[in-house]
């Protein structure tokens, strides 16, 4: 279980770059849908240090 909680923040990112690549492809741009990615984005950054720092 540890070890899926140590990607946690990397799967969290990775997610982050899927919604942004979502106008990008639709040719839009939704400031919701690029506030989101944003949001996940620095909330995976945040979370892979934070875990990794308490998880060994």
């Amino acid at each position: 279980m540890n070890e899926l909680l140590k990607y946690l923040g990397v799967i969290i990112l990775l997610i982050g770059v899927a919604v942004l690549a979502v106008p990008f492809l639709s040719g839009t741009q939704s400031n919701t849908l690029l506030l989101v990615g944003l949001g996940l984005i620095l909330g995976g950054f945040f979370a892979h240090i934070f875990i990794n720092k308490r998880v060994q």
